[in-house]
């Protein structure tokens, strides 16, 4: 089984119901609202950015395409929303989206019963691309990233023994994040003393924080987004917590330094993105991104640049073969998402392509850690 995607190909068609694809548009349902705009605002820069970027450089063979937009807020009745409006009312031929996985396996199977590919591009959760044969990700499993963080803090402070682990019961990306990272302390030999659950709309975590200092350990991993999982940092380090912090990935963007502000100093992320990969095609989008944002490009902006990117691509390889216009749009989402997978892909993540099932294959990973300049200023400082 596969796939459902996340930024929605849209083809708009004629005012007739005669189903020749008319103008390119490609869907992106994202949260631009609720705690999860933290991550959603990053994903929205990254696809008009690439709409933008892709399109000065002949689009589809000389013809440009369009994003069309809708917010899936935070839960997975708004992820459900977006994707019938992508696909109903703007005629997508896919889908980039949604953002968070618990979100995916909601609004994924509504896309795979439609047979209109998705790209998730920040859908790691185990399972994702088993949802259906329409669903794909340029976002890497959890399983392969999180350890990464965990290795890295064993580098700095080869003295940790004990281990606290936090996470966000209510989202599924967190629950399935804190197994690998438990999984992973294990393996390297590590005591998971505490085990802290809490919820992504919780803001108070005076319970957890003492469980953990009781509990005196060396390292503390959370897994959760970046509303709550910046109040858990800020509170640790403000009840007396001096250790090593590991945040999962939805943790993985400065829109948390106003959240935990100068106490996000110090906190350890594993990364699918870096703006020093030495590729070409990242090289060209970092440039072009600091330009007009002034800041490097942030993991789920690249991320959904991928996304776009990718369907843009492969849409390229189909008109080549047979004019887009001259598809019927049912037909056109079916092939569309054949060459998805059939195809390899330079992108600012580095060289991807997909399996059978819609996993991604991707080489490089990465470690940073976040150095604050002060309470609203920091950067992803990257290890080795």
């Amino acid at each position: 089984m596969k796939r459902i995607i996340t930024a929605t190909l849209a083809l708009t068609l004629g005012a007739t119901q005669a189903q020749k694809v008319d103008t390119v548009t490609i869907g992106v349902a994202v949260a631009q609202t609720s705690n999860t705009a933290l991550l959603g605002q990053e994903q929205v820069i990254g696809a008009k950015f690439a709409e933008k970027f892709l399109n000065a450089r002949g689009g589809i063979n000389g013809t440009p395409f369009k994003l069309a937009f809708q917010d899936t807020g935070g839960d997975e009745a708004g992820a459900i929303n977006a994707f019938q409006n992508l696909i109903t009312k703007e005629r997508v031929v896919g889908i980039v989206g949604p953002t968070l996985s618990q979100q995916a396996f909601a609004s994924d199977p509504i896309a795979e019963r439609a047979k209109i590919p998705v790209l998730g591009p920040s859908n790691t959760a185990k399972g994702i691309p088993q949802i259906g044969d329409f669903i794909a990700r340029v976002s890497a499993p959890v399983a392969v990233v999180a350890p990464n963080a965990v290795r890295q803090a064993l580098k700095l402070d080869p003295k940790i023994k004990n281990v606290a682990v936090l996470y966000a019961q209510n989202d599924a990306f967190s629950t399935s994040e804190t197994g690998t990272f438990q999984q992973t302390a294990k393996d390297q030999g590590l005591n998971v003393a505490t085990v802290q659950k809490f919820q992504t709309t919780d803001t108070d975590f005076t319970t957890q924080v003492t469980s953990v200092l009781n509990a005196k350990v060396d390292l503390v991993i959370i897994s959760g987004l970046a509303a709550d999982g910046g109040n858990l940092v800020k509170q640790l380090r403000q009840l007396g917590y001096k250790g090593l912090i590991i945040g999962g990935n939805g943790l993985n963007t400065s829109n948390m330094f106003p959240v935990c502000q100068q106490l996000c100093d110090g906190v350890i992320i594993a990364q699918a993105y870096s703006p020093a990969q030495p590729s070409a095609a990242n090289q060209v989008f970092v440039k072009e991104y600091t330009a007009q944002y002034k800041k490097a490009p942030p993991q789920f902006a690249a991320q959904a640049y991928a996304g776009v990117q990718v369907m843009v691509e492969a849409l390229r390889a189909i008109d080549r073969k047979k004019k887009l216009n001259t598809w019927d749009l049912a037909d056109l989402r079916v092939e569309l998402n054949k060459q998805i997978l059939a195809g390899k892909y330079n992108t600012p993540l580095g060289p991807i392509s997909f399996d059978k099932e819609g996993e991604l294959n991707q080489a490089e990973f990465y470690v940073a850690q976040i150095k604050m300049k002060d309470a609203k200023n920091g950067s992803f400082v990257y290890l080795k």
